[in-house]
């Protein structure tokens, strides 16, 4: 399964697939979304005390040794700080904010070189193909395959097992839609009229056979009983009238016979 998962990978052309899922993702609008989630973090990054500390730190690395006398790194960095949060705060509460706009384009471009570039389309492949010669990679593909097995197994065991439960859901749901749907049941039945019709078509000549081969081994004794199990009683008076008729057409042939004796 391993070796089947990544032969199909390799054949995946990465960069017109990642292409058409980032154009997708455009056009209903879901990249501003995840725009909304990198502004919200960037948000929490700047109240975040250890991250505060270490960009004071950066700034007074930067600033000359008279400055950092007056404090000049803390005065920088709120100033820096409130500045960028005042930012963020408009780009995330303005729906045609300039951050994104800029934000469509860059996604517009990315998408257009991925479709286009042979650059980028080298490199996504050979991204993929690094990325598929890891023996991590083999590990993975093994490792889900024993975990999934093990589910179902371990599933399919338990009393209450989630995968039943689904399934009676499905069959379930399915029976209730059919109970309502008439036009899906006429469906049905036509479909089943003709897979059965076919059938019969095909294989009557082998049924044919096949009760003709089984009338021929039974016994004589055997068929009797089945008939008479099959008429009952009324084989009785079939018998009766049987012998009645042949007794009275017996007599009338013979009182013929001897009638044309005398008068010949």
């Amino acid at each position: 399964m391993g070796e089947r998962v990544r032969a199909e990978l390799a054949r995946i052309e990465v960069a017109p697939l990642a292409a058409g899922l980032l154009s997708a993702v455009m056009e209903s609008g879901r990249h501003q979304r995840v725009l909304n989630e990198l502004l919200g973090a960037l948000d929490k990054l700047l109240t975040n005390p250890e991250t505060l500390e270490a960009l004071r730190l950066k700034i007074r690395d930067e600033l000359p040794a008279l400055f950092n006398l007056y404090k000049a790194d803390a005065y920088l960095l709120k100033k820096i700080v409130a500045s960028t949060a005042a930012f963020v705060d408009e780009a995330r509460k303005q729906p045609d904010h300039p951050l994104r706009r800029e934000f469509d384009k860059f996604m517009t471009a990315f998408v257009d070189r991925l479709r286009g570039s042979a650059g980028y389309a080298r490199r996504a492949e050979a991204l993929k193909q690094d990325l598929l010669a890891r023996p991590e990679v083999s590990k993975l593909a093994d490792g889900a395959w024993d975990s999934l097995r093990a589910f179902l197994e371990r599933d399919a065991a338990s009393p209450d097992s989630q995968i039943r439960q689904q399934l009676e859901t499905m069959l379930v749901d399915v029976g209730r839609q059919l109970a309502r749907d008439a036009a899906i049941r006429s469906e049905i039945n036509r479909g089943m009229v003709r897979l059965l019709g076919d059938f019969v078509q095909s294989q009557k000549s082998g049924v044919g056979r096949f009760i003709a081969d089984q009338v021929k081994d039974w016994d004589i004794d055997v068929l009797i009983g089945r008939i008479e199990l099959t008429v009952g009683r009324d084989l009785q008076y079939i018998r009766f009238n049987g012998a009645l008729i042949g007794g009275l057409a017996g007599l009338a042939l013979h009182g013929l016979e001897q009638a044309a004796k005398l008068w010949l």
